[in-house]
């Protein structure tokens, strides 16, 4: 039993190494040759929402080591009396709307992926407040590298609870291995296809973690 537990733990650690080298290459060359579309966004996102084209963030990564991801900007800067940024549902237009929907937003994090910042599958990045209050099993989501999608992604996204989120989170760093990124690939492709599970209910963004929610 101790050799075949053993044995798995070889082979997970094995691919984790693997897969990290093989997503930097994969990463560099999408990045080439989506360029002039990458390119096209800009210009756009430039005259329809203004500067800056891209949103950056500092997220806890792997170990919850600090890194910044990078987006494409989706709101407009819209601020009300106080110089406070207005709601999210007064600041995200049509065109805003369209990249998150079809994740094309989510493009210019091949970057970090070329950094090894970041994974094409593993649990999402989220906010660096929520570190402080994630409980003992939720933190282990950070034993791997966050990904462009995970399993959470392709089982609800944005329209599940954060409870259902961080278990399959943690499911996924428990069983990671290469047939299971597949399918997760396979499945987000699809779900970008459709549009499905973007937003939370009557919300345009996701609803923030509170520690309870």
């Amino acid at each position: 039993m101790y050799r075949m537990k053993s044995n798995k733990f070889f082979l997970r650690l094995s691919y984790v190494s693997f897969k990290y080298f093989f997503d930097q290459i994969v990463a560099s060359l999408v990045f080439v040759l989506i360029l002039p579309f990458l390119l096209i966004i800009s210009f756009l996102i430039l005259c329809k929402l203004g500067q800056p084209i891209f949103f950056t963030q500092e997220r806890p990564g792997f170990k919850c080591r600090p890194f910044h991801i990078i987006k494409f900007r989706t709101m407009k800067n819209i601020y009300d009396k106080k110089g406070s940024f207005v709601d999210d549902k007064f600041r995200i237009d049509k065109f805003g709307q369209f990249l998150r929907s079809t994740s094309i937003d989510e493009l210019p994090a091949l970057i970090n992926i070329i950094k090894g910042e970041m994974s094409f599958v593993g649990p999402r990045p989220l906010l660096m407040k929520y570190l402080n209050i994630y409980n003992e099993k939720q933190i282990k989501r950070h034993d791997l590298r966050p990904g462009l999608t995970g399993l959470a992604q392709i089982n609800g996204r944005n329209s599940i609870t954060w409870k259902d989120k961080f278990e399959y989170d943690l499911k996924y760093v428990k069983k990671i291995s290469f047939f299971l990124d597949l399918n997760i690939i396979f499945m987000t492709i699809g779900k970008v296809f459709l549009r499905k599970d973007i937003n939370s209910k009557n919300n345009p963004t996701a609803i923030e973690f509170n520690g309870k929610n």
